[in-house]
């Protein structure tokens, strides 16, 4: 059973235990020769044979440092040892098996070389020479095939890095063009976006960014040039990226891959890897201190103690179709920290809050701007991301507003306002069918607004104008609709079936409130009501039953403009 952590990660023996207690329960589910994870039956659009490798592999991003930096777990060594041999030794009945075009494989071969570079001594020095030639000819297969634009060219380089460490043939031109080809990815300002998808989201900070530190870590002294960059790229970023994340430690519920859960703090987790200091040690300690510890407080995981796929809980509902039962597991790359010697300042240090950082605050690069509200912060985005999405791409990007406390939904289904699950959102209803906002045509992001043009369906346009206030936001939607219809604008949804629980709705308001939390809209202009949509059950990422307060308002054939005032409120429990 695990335990609270609540204010008791200090030192590099809290951090161990807690490694230890979420891959504790993983020991009976491995198979026979150790090459595979067994934890569910979901499927994913890969195959059942990757499936339990990516649950094999991705354990060692969390037993890798743990082992670098002087950790011992005999069970686990030995199970990783094993599986190795036995995955990559083509007669035997647990090979991983061959490749093909965009195969899942690579991505798992990422933590694997981790752990050929960093442990060597665990997983890498007790094989015989056959085995060692299997496993690299195994690793070798990623530079037989092209990779897809986008994070995934940095497995092909820590692949080669580890294969280059080892004194074992390598592909140095791949190694450089696929370098080349994540700096071809970099914005400005310590951005990135993920490759020919445009997207800015947790692959910024979660895969490259960590990538490159980890290369800077390693390959400081034979290319210094590019590793000064990297490292320079993650002071400007984690300066911004900061805002991402509220006083308690939760970080904002936005774009996909949220199963990975608290990998969303693995960036700083790399910089104290990297010796890379955007904020002194003891806040960036304090940041992973208190979001681990807000993330150990939810039920993420299942009866056996396992990570479930989900967000807040158990949810299939928002998930990706590349997660698996074992997907979750990278969220252990936050344990890179330990890798950090004994006498590191990171153990030493208090855990610090976070440094005085501005009220309201606009991210250029990532087409966002953020505001700090007390107990939550709140990002508003105009709607732009890759049309080509693996999953709810319009929920996990396409809302006005994503918050840290009240997090966003994902819909059932777009034939019921109830089931599409509409917050923060303006969700038109047009012959018995949903539309909310998709991809925009242009935008605008200042300092003050939000501003978006944008189509729910053909013959609608809208114009939609988002300004944060001292407690809320207003929105203000300029529309020219070929059809009569309704459209409603609806709040964050609210948690219910709790204590304090208040629903109103009014001629000009709707209210949902609980002990912990609220959110009033307020019809400012058009013609609307106020209703509290009764929101389909588990659709919500943190909270499995909510309601979302919204005004109903009357859209004509032809131009018209409506104006709706949100309020939010967290309150403490």
């Amino acid at each position: 059973m695990r335990r609270e952590w609540e204010g008791k990660l200090r030192d590099k023996a809290d951090f161990r235990e807690l490694l230890m207690e979420l891959l504790r329960p993983l020991l009976p589910y491995y198979s026979k020769e150790r090459a595979e994870l067994l934890l569910g039956v979901t499927a994913t659009n890969y195959d059942q044979k990757a499936i339990r490798l990516e649950a094999f592999s991705r354990p060692l991003w969390g037993l890798v440092p743990f082992w670098a930096g002087g950790g011992s777990a005999p069970e686990f060594e030995e199970i990783y040892r094993k599986g190795l041999v036995a995955g990559t030794n083509p007669c035997g009945k647990e090979y991983w098996g061959g490749f093909h075009a965009f195969d899942q494989r690579f991505v798992e071969m990422a933590a694997i070389s981790y752990g050929l570079i960093l442990a060597p001594e665990k997983l890498w020095e007790p094989l015989a020479e056959a085995e060692k030639n299997n496993l690299c000819d195994w690793l070798y297969g990623i530079n037989q095939y092209e990779l897809p634009v986008c994070n995934w060219v940095l497995f092909a380089v820590l692949v080669n890095l580890a294969l280059k460490n080892l004194g074992r043939p390598y592909d140095a031109d791949k190694m450089e063009q696929y370098l080349q080809g994540a700096d071809s990815f970099y914005l400005g300002d310590g951005w990135y976006q993920d490759g020919d998808s445009g997207q800015k989201d947790y692959y910024v900070s979660f895969a490259i960014h960590f990538y490159s530190l980890f290369y800077a870590k390693i390959m400081e002294k034979e290319d210094p040039i590019r590793c000064r960059n990297y490292r320079e790229r993650a002071v400007l970023f984690g300066r911004q990226f900061i805002y991402w994340f509220d006083e308690e430690g939760a970080a904002l519920p936005f774009g996909r891959s949220l199963t990975y859960r608290f990998a969303q703090v693995s960036f700083f987790s790399a910089c104290l890897m990297a010796g890379v200091e955007p904020f002194p040690v003891g806040v960036m300690k304090g940041l992973i201190v208190r979001h681990l510890s807000d993330w150990m407080r939810r039920p993420i995981f299942d009866r056996d103690d396992i990570l479930t796929i989900g967000y807040g809980y158990s949810n299939l509902i928002m998930a990706e179709n590349y997660n698996g039962p074992g997907s979750a597991y990278w969220s252990l790359k936050t344990f890179a920290v330990l890798m950090l010697p004994d006498g590191h300042p990171f153990w030493k240090a208090e855990a610090e809050p976070l440094p005085q950082l501005e009220e309201q605050k606009a991210l250029p690069r990532a087409d966002m701007l953020i505001r700090r509200y007390p107990g939550h912060v709140t990002a508003y985005v105009p709607g732009n991301y890759s049309p080509y999405g693996h999953g709810q791409s319009p929920a996990k990007y396409g809302k006005f507003a994503y918050d840290t406390r009240f997090a966003f939904s994902a819909a059932k289904s777009n034939f019921e306002i109830t089931e599409a699950a509409a917050d923060s959102m303006l969700a038109f209803v047009v012959g018995g069918y949903v539309y909310p906002r998709r991809i925009c045509e242009r935008f605008q992001v200042t300092g003050t607004e939000v501003v978006s043009e944008w189509n729910p369906c053909e013959g609608i346009h809208v114009t939609t104008t988002i300004t944060p206030t001292k407690e809320g936001h207003i929105r203000r939607h300029s529309i020219v609709s070929g059809r009569e219809c309704e459209a409603y604008d609806g709040g964050f949804a609210v948690e219910i079936d709790v204590d304090g629980e208040v629903q109103r709705a009014v001629e000009d308001m709707a209210l949902l409130a609980n002990c912990y939390s609220s959110c009033l809209v307020k019809r400012v202009k058009g013609e609307g009501t106020g209703e509290i949509i009764m929101t389909a059950c588990n659709t919500n990422l943190l909270h499995a039953m909510t309601r979302i307060p919204a005004i109903r308002y009357r859209i004509p054939c032809g131009r018209s403009e409506i104006e709706t005032e949100v309020t939010a409120k967290i309150r403490e429990k």
